[in-house]
């Protein structure tokens, strides 16, 4: 049985929008999510969700703030528990004119509101996140 390994996400927004990536691997391969991933030995959930953020999109962001946490346990098709990730979300700042280059685990990225976000394939708490962040701008 796999123990819960840690993950980090990073949320970028640019007004009404923020910056999915298009995922190459598992779990939620093919799925537009923030960019994100494993934890290195010895880094903080802060760290990782900065060092994934600049392999995945070339964006080098500053001040990491948590927003959300999840576990995310994967299942096979028979129940058997296949991964099990406990993820951090963070809002992190960025420089409004960085250019987002699509790499690493990422084989698209974009900017996309919450309109957009909900037709996605997208996991669960991708789409959570955007209406908690991006909802309140619809009211």
């Amino acid at each position: 049985m796999p123990l819960p390994q840690p993950a980090s996400s990073a949320i970028v927004r640019r007004g009404d929008r923020v910056l999915l990536v298009r995922r190459t691997n598992p779990p939620s391969q093919h799925m537009f999510a923030f960019p994100g991933g494993r934890g290195e030995a010895g880094e903080t959930p802060e760290e990782t969700a900065l060092r994934e953020l600049e392999e995945e999109t070339g964006i080098v962001a500053r001040h990491p703030q948590l927003f959300a946490t999840y576990d995310l346990p994967t299942f096979d098709g028979a129940g058997a528990l296949t991964s099990h990730f406990f993820l951090s979300v963070f809002t992190v700042e960025a420089d409004g004119e960085a250019t987002v280059v699509a790499a690493d685990d990422a084989i698209d990225a974009g900017w996309y509101t919450l309109d957009e976000i909900r037709t996605l394939p997208a996991p669960e708490s991708v789409v959570e996140c955007a209406e908690r962040l991006l909802g309140q701008l619809q009211c």
